[in-house]
């Protein structure tokens, strides 16, 4: 059949094996037609899988997935075939005559009911199973009369559904039944088809260097070595190809040249004695092992994500006329609500790069690890296959104070390395985080690492509530992308809800003062309160989005992290 639905209701509801509602009827999506391949740098993919599966990893329900990364089996990422579209096939073929109060069940729909209608609904009930299998309801027929009607208790419970014989009123069962699982473990479960149970989409966001080219910028400007040396530094430059080459990242980059670490060695010297290069930071080298690769891995995103468009507020300042309106407001008025907010600064990027997709999905529990993660793959070579959108949008990138940051986590009861400035809070805090994985549970003793999400990442959900307010957006069309090891969060305009390109930077350029009064002083109490208080802080009616813009399943969310007792906002 053919019917237009947008590229992004595409990309988040009409997935492999889900099931959609599409001119008054039910179909299984059975694939995208000649999807378009798209290069994407592979290490980044498989680093940011491999933390999402982590939680199905764990409990050994992830088929396999992250063992096939880890021995470098190709992702593929596929984008909308615009012109070729989504094929579905009707699913169930489960029919309900509508004519004359009827209600009789039949497998085909071709044909006039015994009551003599052809008006014919389809039975909106499918059955599922955890290991990731959808089945047609199965119904038993009167052995006297060969027939079936369906009797519906007016709620969504399948245990309430009553299948009689039409002809002599026996009950023929109560219930669809639980049948046993083709795959042996267990018993299908029957449900409304689009119910979350039914098919939860596991989604993707990387920040994506556009072009092959722009990954070797970056290995040739040092790396990984130098994206955090760029961003425990303050990222004072605009770039961090601007960054001063040291010792660290000019070795790095001769060594993945392919020269002799010998040399190589020699090479830097050689530099460092004609001043061509600089010492090494400082501070970077105290960071070791797994915290100064997650580190590293953070500092990246970020270069990527700003390598080729940043603005900053002090850049504002300096292009305002003197003696302007602009530049009291970008001089003094933005650094005050920066001040009160606990913020470093807020940039904006106008070229955010930017791939949303989905991996795979689950049945069942949507706890992630709970029930198997089947990921997609591809019909011929069986390698793991991403669904995705790639663009570039714009973003506004919130950086956290550092000091400010570490004193809360003091006060929270953490011990930290002693820290004097702005380089060595930043420092210290790294000494001490490990993030928890996405779909992991909050630990009942919150660690260094977990606190800090919590603090970045309800920021980012009130930043975002307060923002699509202040702008009149609905907010599923911002979406957030966290790097909480720097303290820090991207917002950038989704694939969807309709957002106009250009609002971030009209909010940046003239209402980040009000953006930020609302964040820090507007209401912070929740409608639902006291039960959503005593129930962690957050809810749908104070801090919670949107899955597909919520980056850790709406999980590490407190309001009392920014407004309570001792909330990042309470202290100065």
């Amino acid at each position: 059949m053919r019917e237009r639905r947008s590229g992004s209701q595409i990309l988040f509801g009409y997935l492999p094996e889900q099931t959609v509602d599409l001119a008054g009827k039910v179909w299984k999506v059975e694939r995208w037609t000649n999807p378009i391949q798209t290069a994407v740098d592979q290490s980044i993919l498989r680093e940011e899988l491999l933390r999402l599966a982590s939680a199905w990893e764990a409990s050994g329900m992830d088929g396999g997935f992250s063992q096939d990364l880890r021995r470098g089996v190709s992702v593929d990422v596929f984008t909308l075939n615009r012109d070729a579209g989504v094929k579905v096939q009707s699913f169930p073929n489960v029919w309900i005559c509508r004519g004359n109060n009827c209600n009789r069940l039949s497998r085909r729909n071709d044909q006039h009911c015994t009551c003599g209608s052809n008006r014919w609904g389809q039975f909106h009930f499918v059955g599922y199973h955890d290991c990731g299998a959808i089945r047609e309801p199965w119904f038993r027929s009167c052995p006297t009369h060969g027939q079936a009607r369906i009797n519906f208790p007016g709620t969504a419970s399948a245990a309430e559904i009553t299948i009689t014989c039409p002809v002599c009123n026996i009950e023929l069962s109560r219930g669809l039944g639980r049948p046993a699982c083709a795959c042996g473990n267990g018993q299908v479960s029957f449900t409304v088809h689009r119910a979350a149970r039914v098919y939860t989409p596991r989604s993707i966001v990387i920040i994506n260097p556009p072009t092959p080219e722009r990954v070797r910028e970056l290995q040739e400007a040092g790396g990984a070595t130098r994206a955090l040396q760029w961003v425990l530094s303050g990222m004072q430059t605009i770039n961090v190809r601007e960054h001063g080459r040291t010792k660290a990242t000019f070795l790095q980059q001769l060594l993945s040249q392919g020269f002799d670490p010998t040399f190589a060695a020699q090479l830097v010297q050689q530099a460092v004695e004609a001043k061509q290069v600089t010492d090494d930071n400082h501070f970077d080298h105290r960071l070791t092992g797994s915290y100064r690769t997650d580190a590293e891995n953070e500092a990246v995103r970020i270069a990527m994500a700003t390598l080729d468009s940043r603005t900053t507020v002090s850049s504002l300042h300096e292009s305002a006329p003197m003696d302007s309106e602009l530049r009291t407001l970008y001089g003094e008025r933005y650094s005050a609500a920066f001040k009160a907010a606990g913020l470093d600064s807020i940039e904006f990027v106008d070229r955010f790069p930017v791939l949303s997709g989905n991996y795979g999905y689950t049945r069942g529990d949507a706890t992630p690890g709970a029930t198997r993660l089947v990921n997609y793959r591809h019909p011929k070579r069986a390698n793991p296959v991403i669904y995705a959108d790639i663009a570039q949008t714009e973003a506004l990138f919130v950086r956290l104070k550092p000091t400010k940051v570490a004193s809360w986590l003091t006060r929270r009861g953490h011990t930290l390395s002693p820290w004097s400035d702005e380089p060595s809070a930043r420092l210290s805090i790294l000494q001490s985080a490990t993030i928890p994985p996405p779909g992991s549970d909050p630990p009942a003793n919150p660690s260094v690492g977990s606190d800090l999400l919590t603090v970045v990442h309800s920021y980012s959900h009130r930043f975002i509530r307060q923002a699509s307010v202040l702008a009149g957006l609905d907010r599923n069309s911002l979406s957030e992308f966290l790097v909480p090891l720097h303290l820090g969060f991207f917002v950038f305009a989704a694939a969807r809800g309709g957002f106009v390109l250009g609002g971030l930077q009209a909010m940046f350029e003239a209402d980040l003062e009000h953006l930020l009064d609302g964040v820090v002083f507007g209401e912070h109490r929740c409608a639902l309160d006291p039960g959503c208080n005593r129930g962690g802080s957050a809810c749908a009616a104070c801090l919670h989005l949107g899955e597909p813009s919520c980056r850790f399943f709406n999980r590490f969310l407190s309001r009392g992290a920014l407004n309570g007792m001792d909330g990042y906002f309470s202290f100065s």
